[in-house]
C-alpha cells in the first residue's frame, strides 16, 4: 500500500465505519476527487474536530488530486481540535513576488510564490510556485512547492509540480529533526 493509501484510510477512519468505507472504495476505485470531497462533508456534517495538521494533511491530497481551490473553504471551516500542532494551514491571498525573494533558484524565475503550510516551530513555509496568467490569475496548477525560512526570504528546498506530498513531508520531517 502507498504512503498516499495509508494516509487516506488514516483519513477516512475519522469518520463514522460507514461513511469511513465509503471513502476508502472511492480510493479502490480511483475516484479521489469524489472520495475528498465525501471525507470533507463528513468532517464538516459530524462535527468531527481535527488539529491543524490533519487540516493541511487533506489541503495536501486536495492539491495532489486538482481539488484544493474547490474544497479549501470547506477544509478551512472544519471543527479545531485545540491541539497545538506544528502544522498550520495558512490559506489565504497573500503571494510573494519572486523579485522579492533573494537568491531564489532560475526555476521560479517569473513565478508567484503563495504562502501555503508553514511550521509553528521552525517557522519554515511550505508555498506553491504559480505563474501569473496573462489576466491577471494564477495559475490553476503550482509549477513548484517550495520551502522557505521564515521572512520568506530564501528558498531552501525546491521540488518539481508534481510532489506536493514529498514537498509536505520534507517539511514535517525537517522540523522534527530540528533540535
Amino acid at each position: 500500500m502507498t504512503d498516499d493509501a495509508v494516509i487516506w484510510n488514516r483519513l477516512a477512519a475519522l469518520l463514522p465505519e460507514a461513511e469511513a468505507q465509503e471513502v476508502k472504495d472511492f480510493w479502490d476505485i480511483g475516484e479521489q476527487e469524489a472520495g475528498l470531497g465525501l471525507l470533507v462533508s463528513g468532517i464538516l456534517g459530524h462535527q468531527v474536530p481535527i488539529s491543524e495538521t490533519v487540516r493541511a494533511q487533506i489541503s495536501v491530497l486536495a492539491e495532489t488530486w486538482g481539488e484544493r481551490e474547490t474544497l479549501t473553504p470547506r477544509i478551512l471551516r472544519c471543527r479545531d481540535d485545540g491541539t497545538s500542532g506544528h502544522l498550520k494551514l495558512i490559506e489565504d491571498d497573500a503571494s510573494t513576488d519572486l523579485e522579492a525573494i533573494g537568491g531564489a533558484e532560475q526555476d521560479l524565475a517569473g513565478l508567484v510564490l503563495v504562502p501555503w503550510i508553514a511550521c509553528m516551530r521552525c517557522g519554515h513555509v511550505l508555498m506553491r510556485a504559480h505563474a501569473r496568467e496573462s489576466r491577471g490569475d494564477l495559475s490553476y496548477l503550482a509549477h513548484h512547492y517550495v520551502i522557505t525560512t521564515p521572512n520568506r526570504a530564501t528558498v531552501l528546498r525546491l521540488f518539481p509540480a508534481d510532489s506536493a506530498g514529498v514537498a509536505f513531508a520534507a517539511l514535517q520531517r525537517a522540523c522534527s529533526d530540528a533540535p
